[in-house]
Parts: C-alpha cells; structure tokens; sequence
C-alpha cells in the first residue's frame, strides 16, 4: 500500500513561538528543479509588526547579558545544527541544488561561521574599544554597545551561509533581529528557527519571517522602532535599495546597504558586519576620584 507524504506547513518564528501568519496565506516551496517540497507562511505588515514589539521587549534582557554568555549562546547554535546536520543538508540541496558535498561544505562553513562569532563576543570590545588620550586629568574610555533592534533582509541565494553570515553578527553585539528569510528558499532559515528554540537563545533575540522583502522590506525600513537595518537581502536591486534607504533615514536608522551582487559568503566577513551595529559610548572620568 503507497503511503501518502506528509507535507510540513512552514510557520514564522516569532517571541520564541511558531505561530501562523497573520494574513492567514501560505505559499508553495518548491526545490531546485521546481517539485512541490512544502508550504511557507507568507508574512505580513501585522507579522513584520508582532516581531518588532517581540525584538524590543528582549533587547533590554539580551544586551545587558554578558558577552561571555551571549558567546556561549552562539556556540550552542552551533552545536545543535551539527547534530541537525542530515536536515540542513536536505534543505540546502533542495534550496540551492548541487551535489550532496556541496550542501555539506555549506553547513560546514555555517556552523563555522557561528564559531567564529562566537569567539568574537568578549574580544571585540578589546579591538574597536579605546582608552583615549586626553589634555587633562580624566580617564576617557570608548567602549562599543549595542544598535537596538535591527531589521534583516537575509541574502536570496545563499540561503544558510548567507543567513548565518547575516544574523550571528547582530545577534553576537547584543542586538535582536528580526529577519525576512530568502522568499524561494526559506526552508534552511526555518530550520534554523527551529535550532534557535532550542539553543538557549531567549524568545524574540531572533525572529523569522517568510515572504517577500520587496513587499516586507518597505514596512521594517520605515518602523520608528527599528533601530537598524541591513538590506542584503535586496543585492542587485537598486531602485528597491534606494527606496528602503530613503524610508530608513526617517528615524536616523543605521543601514548596510546593499551590494551590487550577493557576496561570496565563504570570504572572511572581517569585523564590518558586527561594527556596523554597534554605538560607541564614551565615558569621561576625574582621575583620583
């Protein structure tokens, strides 16, 4: 007797929760050669909205935890996709194609890319941080903190690499996120959601959503509670890009612009992706006292 398949509904990640959209529609996912794989929930406005207020309310919790711990945190992301690693594989073939050894280099250098940040988390304050030089008898220490609550539009292609390259770098400094995952392959970031419930990172740190970011970009660029956004997501689409950017300077948001093409996700990232969200405070001090 054929046993029927059954086929997964796909749902956002929102505060720590899998709930359905709001909009109530779905669309279909299908792999690389364009077979039915399963169904994703479309998000919308009030979704991009219910994120939000999720990102905010954790931000006061996730920045003032150590960097130590908010390292330890990344490193077990890591962990639990290493022993996911047979359904990573499946959904970076079904996603991006290729051989089954190219799926497996590309959840290598994603679990490594989590790593690396992860060892950045209590160094990069040491690197972008100073003690500055002043005419008179004070301390004067600059120290980096953290942006606030940052909008991702995760890369189209690389729909693993590309995402991890993207969020671990907000995450790590001590802000939230809330990301809009590849629209054709979205079935790698909501696995990914899946590891984030399950690796001691608290309820809204992460949240992800499913859909378009040509239709869900517009409403994270011109939120007056996002603090930041990074519009990779949207490489080789100016005229998109220069809309979000224009939408974004309204409240002064921070921007990673766009690249004219999707990057090679595998380079060394380099510190940019973590600086570019973070502040620099200085503080002055009377010396003696």
């Amino acid at each position: 007797m054929a046993r029927i398949d059954v086929r997964k509904t796909y749902k956002l990640y929102i505060g720590g929760a899998f709930p359905r959209s709001e909009s109530g529609y779905s669309y279909e996912v299908t792999d690389n050669k364009g077979k039915f794989v399963a169904n994703a929930s479309l998000a919308s406005r009030k979704d991009v909205r219910d994120a939000v207020v999720a990102a905010r309310k954790a931000f006061g919790p996730w920045s003032s935890r150590t960097a130590y711990n908010r390292g330890q945190i990344l490193y077990r992301i890591a962990e639990v996709m290493e022993d996911r690693r047979p359904q990573f594989e499946e959904a970076v073939r079904q996603s991006e194609g290729g051989s089954a050894a190219l799926a497996r280099g590309q959840v290598d250098a994603a679990v490594d890319r989590l790593v690396w940040y992860a060892g950045w988390a209590d160094k990069l304050a040491q690197v972008i941080g100073n003690a500055n030089p002043v005419a008179g008898p004070f301390f004067n220490h600059t120290a980096p903190e953290p942006t606030g609550v940052v909008g991702v539009l995760a890369p189209q292609e690389s729909s693993l690499l590309g995402l991890v390259s993207v969020v671990a770098p907000v995450i790590v400094t001590g802000n939230t996120a809330v990301v809009v995952s590849s629209y054709a392959r979205p079935l790698p970031a909501v696995t990914f959601s899946e590891v984030l419930a399950t690796s001691d990172v608290p309820g809204g740190v992460v949240n992800i959503l499913t859909g378009d970011a040509a239709a869900l970009g517009p409403w994270l660029a011109a939120h007056m509670d996002v603090n930041a956004i990074d519009l990779c997501g949207v490489a080789g689409s100016p005229e998109l890009a220069t809309s979000l950017e224009v939408a974004a300077a309204d409240n002064l948001k921070r921007v990673r612009r766009a690249p004219a093409a999707e990057p090679d996700w595998a380079l060394d990232p380099g510190l940019s992706p973590m600086t570019a969200f973070v502040e620099q405070k200085t503080v002055w001090h009377p010396i003696g006292i």
